[in-house]
């Protein structure tokens, strides 16, 4: 009887198609539509060979010195803080996903006396649901990838 169980078994572990489901090799990162942004120029995404920091960035020099320009104060609304960890790095640009928005606008983020003009995008969730922070935005921050930030979130 074992060894009736055992032929339709072996049988199937031959099939070159069920080994090719469970083979490892190379899986296609899923695609996704871009997000809408403020920016008439936005950066691309990332190559999908990229494996770096570096790589995964593709905001220009002039899309960092913008970022890190000082702010115009007058006018500037005080949204309220929120904890941030590292939002899609493959997703372009310089952003931060909130509950504090209900719309997308400019705006900046601030942690640890460090300041990052950001385009601030609703994230859906409720109040105090946390927000995602673009690796770029990270990157000028200067804060570590890895953890969660109390950061500061303005709105222009």
């Amino acid at each position: 009887m074992k060894r009736l169980i055992l032929i339709p078994l072996l049988a199937v572990t031959a099939c070159t198609e069920f080994q090719a489901a469970f083979a490892p090799g190379v899986v296609d990162a899923p695609t996704t539509a871009p997000q809408p942004t403020l920016d008439p120029t936005p950066p691309p995404p990332p190559p999908p060979t990229a494996r770096t920091v570096e790589q995964f960035d593709t905001t220009t020099q002039e899309d960092r010195e913008a970022a890190l320009a000082a702010p115009e104060p007058a006018g500037e609304q005080n949204l309220g803080t929120a904890i941030g960890t590292l939002g899609n790095p493959a997703e372009p640009g310089i952003w931060v996903e909130t509950a504090l928005v209900s719309e997308l606008k400019p705006g900046r983020i601030t942690w640890e006396g460090n300041s990052v003009n950001v385009e601030l995008r609703p994230s859906g969730g409720a109040a105090g649901s946390g927000a995602e922070i673009s690796l770029a935005a990270m990157r000028l921050l200067e804060a570590p990838l890895a953890g969660l930030h109390e950061i500061s979130v303005f709105a222009e």
